[in-house]
């Protein structure tokens, strides 16, 4: 049953100039906000934004939406769209998770159904155990779908145990649409006594099957963790940890936390977020042999100011890019500066992005200096290669001061020449 239709968002003439204005020379008509146009020389043609389900009006505000493609032997040039998704009705309080699924290119979608390996339980004790940051990824050595994300803990409506007993969890879709039970990525080393996770990251698909999976680990009673790579066998529906890369350290407050990983040329990247100020990028020639961390700047030297928030990578056979959040003047009173969210081209061979590349993929949403806390923040999204000539990036908005009323959006990102990655 196909449910959801995706809606342009519409921006005034004032919000679109102070959103896009310094973007946008040799841009074309304000129109509603359709699309960011770009000039032709560039790899990036235009920015579309929709809204698939209207959280701010009606229904659930869905959360952490994140998409991943299934080949279509009918139509190669229409792939099956897979999403998971959750509502969000507090701060890191997140329901069910569900899938949902698009055959037309996201013009139309299927009611999202719930995921039983995915519900929240009562454990006892005042306690129900939960499911979140879950990411889907089609594994084409065996038509199934591997969604994985973290344990999560809730007392009395809240999250508890933040940093307790926390591990990667997973189930199985197959190729007929069956789930799998909840299954836990078991790592018994004392350096994840306390968490270890892979949620939020994007993974790997090795050329023989094998899955690389970003890992933000601590042991019990230390705060801030450390991030490193397992390489993960994956046969008959189970993961297994075969190899654990070096481990890569930053003491300040909560330590490295929720790493993304992508394949470039002839290495590995990895993005990490952190919590003094800064966002960092490492390099490996096999993806478990990780350099120093350096925090992410402009090629002139100038860093990107963050605020513990996410960042993921968005290849293009041409160019590697970044999406992620910072600060700048219009920004500067919205919490951790999670809108509006960007995206650059990436240096790579000094792990710098490109200032004349930035684009505004989500605008704010709101007045950021006279009413920052209505703004709608933007810091839990996900990018995914679509088809040769578009990319997506899909997002859920927070607002905890609108009663957490918010919605789901997805970019289209079109590009002049076609990726060749797929």
């Amino acid at each position: 049953m196909l449910t959801g239709r995706a809606r342009p968002l519409h921006l005034s003439r004032r919000q679109f100039i102070e959103n896009f204005g310094g973007l946008l020379i040799g841009c074309g008509t304000l129109a509603a906000l359709p699309c960011c146009r770009i000039p032709r020389r560039d790899l990036m043609v235009s920015i579309d934004v929709e809204i698939p389900w209207n959280g701010r009006q009606k229904g659930k505000s869905w959360f952490h939406p994140r998409a991943c493609i299934i080949p279509n032997a009918d139509s190669p040039a229409q792939p099956i769209v897979f999403m998971t998704l959750q509502e969000i009705t507090g701060s890191d309080v997140f329901g069910q998770v569900h899938w949902t699924m698009s055959a037309d290119l996201g013009k139309s979608w299927r009611e999202p159904e719930p995921i039983a390996a995915f519900a929240r339980w009562d454990i006892g004790d005042g306690l129900e155990e939960g499911v979140c940051d879950v990411v889907p990824q089609f594994h084409p050595k065996t038509g199934t779908i591997l969604a994985m994300g973290h344990n999560v803990y809730y007392s009395e409506g809240r999250l508890t145990k933040p940093a307790e007993d926390r591990f990667p969890v997973y189930a199985v879709r197959t190729p007929e649409g069956k789930w799998s039970e909840r299954k836990k990525l078991e790592w018994a080393d004392p350096r994840g006594s306390g968490i270890y996770t892979c949620g939020c990251g994007e993974r790997l698909l090795l050329d023989d099957g094998d899955i690389l999976v970003p890992i933000s680990f601590g042991p019990k009673d230390r705060l801030h963790r450390s991030v490193t790579s397992f390489r993960c066998a994956f046969k008959d529906g189970e993961l297994a940890v075969k190899q654990v890369g070096n481990e890569l350290v930053n003491a300040a407050n909560r330590g490295l936390l929720e790493p993304s990983l992508v394949r470039w040329r002839d290495e590995y990247l990895m993005t990490i977020r952190a919590e003094d100020n800064r966002g960092y990028a490492s390099r490996s020639a096999d993806g478990l042999n990780w350099s120093e961390p350096q925090p992410w700047r402009f090629e002139d030297g100038e860093p990107l100011t963050m605020s513990t928030t996410q960042q993921h990578w968005l290849p293009h056979g041409e160019r590697l890019h970044l999406v992620y959040t910072r600060k700048t003047e219009r920004n500067e009173k919205v919490v951790r500066w999670r809108a509006p969210l960007f995206i650059a081209a990436v240096n790579t061979a000094n792990l710098r992005t490109i200032r004349a590349t930035e684009r505004v993929v989500f605008p704010l949403r709101g007045d950021p200096v006279n009413d920052p806390e209505h703004v709608a923040r933007m810091g839990n999204f996900h990018p995914v290669t679509v088809t040769p000539r578009e990319s997506w990036v899909t997002v859920g908005e927070a607002r905890p001061e609108d009663g957490w009323k918010g919605d789901l959006m997805l970019a289209r990102l079109h590009w002049s020449r076609p990726n060749r990655l797929i």
